[in-house]
């Protein structure tokens, strides 16, 4: 079925409500009602998950620790658990499964649900959604919100403002209705940056962007960005539910324990991280037609940046060229607390003509045999010999996060 010809509100984002917390509330449950954080009490940590209580002082995910301590001196720390988490995950996304096929998991804590298939089993949409938030509480004690709509979209915009511990119904006739009241900043792919230019035109509401003819908002956007946003502030959303996830980008990150200055460190590490994104690359026989690269300064200010390659690659050597060339383009001497590298738009390897007769083709043939023997010997015994250098003050990274 077309997503934009519902005519009941069959799709369900779900989404557990602090859910990193709620999970370890549940072992600690005289911290109920008290402003918590999933987080290492450390100078470089930052907030994985906070409770709505902490949430009323300001702190959020991704937020520093000492800002959470200095917005919330009452915070109570808790250090994350991943396992648990994961275990927790597995536990709701079965009984998502319990009620229908069509269940395309977003992260760890948050599913998309289409029950078109499931209104004779269990009821209307409503009585679904009700049915698995009580399945969740009584099986797991976790607390879970749940939004229903026509689309994806607006199922998803639902579920956060039925938060927390809601459940918020849109029907299709009102759509519009919904999407009209909403700020622009709403919007799926409305940054601050886009904001900004929106609002350069006076388009500050999702009534206004629906109103701005479609020329006019390209020249602001972008025409690919334009089509998107005109046609989800008209309630149209054609997408359907993937139960099936294809990976999208394939990429690695290192959060140091102090800031690095050092220029010949960070370009290794530029080097370890294109070694391990073409590693996955191949292994997964895929190539990547962009490669961007993701960089966190010592203030915390996040920058990203990426190059579309003439033709599509795997080759280790491209995606460190590629990548060292974006790094140095951003100008050297600022302490760097996070480097990343990833590959982007990706397709089957092979797929793209332009590759046929490539530049590459040395640095394949290079890669094909440390492959090999990467798979006979193991990793451990092989590397690239600048990567030889010593390698400290690296933190494990965690991508797990909890936004809700």
């Amino acid at each position: 079925m077309v997503e934009s010809q519902r005519s009941v509100a069959s799709m369900l984002h779900v989404d557990m409500d602090s859910f990193f917390v709620s999970v370890e509330l549940l072992d600690r449950p005289e911290l109920i009602g008290r402003p918590v954080a999933a987080a290492h009490d450390t100078a470089r940590s930052v907030v994985s998950s906070a409770s709505y209580e902490a949430r009323r002082y300001g702190v959020r995910s991704a937020m520093p620790v000492g800002r959470a301590k200095q917005l919330c001196p009452e915070l109570v720390l808790i250090p994350p658990t991943f396992e648990k988490y994961r275990r927790a995950s597995r536990e709701v996304m079965a009984i998502f499964h319990e009620f229908t096929p069509l269940v395309e998991p977003l992260s760890i804590d948050e599913a998309f649900l289409d029950v078109s298939g499931s209104l004779k089993l269990f009821g209307s949409p409503a009585e679904i959604a009700r049915s698995i938030r009580e399945r969740i509480r009584e099986r797991t004690g976790l607390p879970a919100s749940v939004g229903l709509g026509a689309t994806k979209f607006v199922a998803k915009l639902a579920s956060q403002r039925a938060k927390p511990d809601g459940v918020l119904e849109i029907p299709p006739e009102r759509t519009i209705e919904f999407l009209h009241g909403l700020p622009v900043e709403a919007m799926w792919g409305v940054g601050a940056a886009t904001a900004r230019s929106l609002k350069s035109r006076a388009i500050h509401t999702v009534a206004d962007l629906a109103r701005e003819p479609l020329p006019s908002l390209t020249r602001l956007v972008g025409t690919a960005s334009a089509q998107r946003l005109h046609a989800l502030a008209h309630g149209r959303d054609a997408r359907a539910v993937e139960t099936t996830r294809t990976e999208k980008s394939i990429g690695h990150e290192e959060t140091f324990a102090r800031d690095v200055s050092d220029a010949a460190f960070l370009e290794r590490e530029l080097l370890r991280l294109a070694t391990r994104t073409g590693e996955r690359l191949r292994a997964a026989e895929l190539e990547a037609r962009t490669v961007a690269i993701k960089v966190r300064w010592e203030s915390f200010e996040t920058v990203t940046r990426s190059r579309t390659l003439t033709e599509s690659t795997n080759s280790t050597q491209r995606i460190y060229q590629t990548a060292r060339e974006l790094f140095t383009a951003l100008g050297g001497g600022r302490p760097v607390r996070l480097i990343g590298v990833r590959a982007e738009q990706l397709a089957p390897a092979g797929s793209d003509p332009a590759a046929l007769w490539s530049d590459d083709d040395d640095w394949r043939a290079v890669d094909q045999t440390v492959d090999e023997l990467r798979g006979r010997f193991g990793a451990a015994g092989l590397t690239s010999a600048s990567l030889l250098a010593a390698r400290e003050d690296v933190v494990d990274p965690r991508s797990l996060q909890d936004p809700a």
